[in-house]
């Protein structure tokens, strides 16, 4: 097994207002050598009984995801019109769901939500925000409910990647980006794209999915949450960037400090996946306390 350790420098900005003391991150941290189904976690190549709903999953996402069809939805979920309602009883819906762009588990969603804080929660017991974060970062996979509109899978999971800009060869699948009209537009297809160099993630159109909707919903019912945690929650499917660093040249100063966070998440995200069940009704109230501290009771969504 590897070991992997992070030493990211936590400055004033991450946590608000609050100074926190530079953390080593992750010393302890095991990674599994194989996933729920005993093949190498994120390989999407592995002959399995989901490559093939994988591999079709990417072709459509890559296809449907342009600049025009991502800012659409934008404009559509951010008037957050659809629902109001707790973020537990949120977590109750994902029970119905199980992400088909994922080779490394197929157990419904809240399921890999508890299986996340928790791991986060047992070595970093004094990091409340990001066990709420790692609860709620895949809430906006409701948008697959019937109140939601039952969006396709394509337009709700997956890897996410910038657009307006041209596609990277590291995002998972690149070969099926080659059917994408934005992949023809002159004004679309070259490295900056309608953008300028270090201009900042937060100016960047992203693919629409389950991570931007969640953005907006925590945004817009002004979580007391830190950016921090916003960033991972807007981020965390964007493994172009912040698995093999592509993209940097959109990034800004702060975007990097920020990415040190969504390093240590990500492998809670990744690798806490396994058919080990978390006993719902026993973290139910300290998850509820987190939610108390930092969001209203009702959400609109």
């Amino acid at each position: 097994m590897t070991i992997i350790a992070y030493e990211p420098v936590v400055n004033e900005n991450v946590r608000g207002n609050e100074k926190s003391e530079d953390l080593k991150l992750d010393a302890d941290f095991v990674v599994p050598e194989s996933n729920a189904f005993g093949h190498n976690f994120r390989d999407y190549e592995k002959e399995s009984v989901r490559k093939a709903v994988v591999q079709e999953f990417y072709r459509q996402n890559h296809i449907y995801q342009t600049y025009e069809f991502a800012k659409k939805k934008k404009e559509q979920y951010e008037k957050l019109d659809k629902a109001e309602m707790t973020i537990w009883e949120c977590c109750e819906l994902l029970n119905e769901y199980v992400d088909e762009s994922d080779p490394d588990l197929d157990e419904p969603q809240i399921e890999h939500l508890l299986q996340s804080a928790e791991a986060i929660r047992r070595d970093y017991p004094d990091e409340d925000w990001l066990h709420l974060t790692a609860l709620i970062h895949d809430l906006g996979k409701v948008l697959l409910h019937p109140s939601f509109g039952e969006q396709p899978q394509w337009s709700v999971v997956g890897d996410t990647f910038p657009l307006g800009c041209a596609f990277d060869q590291s995002v998972v699948h690149h070969q099926f980006f080659k059917d994408n009209p934005d992949s023809e537009n002159p004004a679309l297809k070259t490295k900056l794209g309608i953008y300028t160099e270090n201009c900042g993630l937060e100016n960047i159109t992203m693919s629409w999915g389950h991570d931007e909707y969640m953005y907006l919903v925590a945004k817009g019912n002004k979580t007391t949450l830190p950016p921090a945690a916003l960033f991972i929650i807007r981020f965390h499917s964007f493994y172009a960037m912040h698995r093999s660093g592509a993209y940097s040249f959109l990034m800004n100063d702060e975007d990097k400090e920020m990415l040190n966070w969504l390093h240590v998440f990500n492998k809670y995200d990744l690798y806490s996946k396994s058919k080990i069940k978390i006993n719902q009704e026993e973290v139910k109230s300290y998850y509820l306390s987190l939610i108390k501290k930092y969001f209203p009771e009702k959400l609109k969504w």
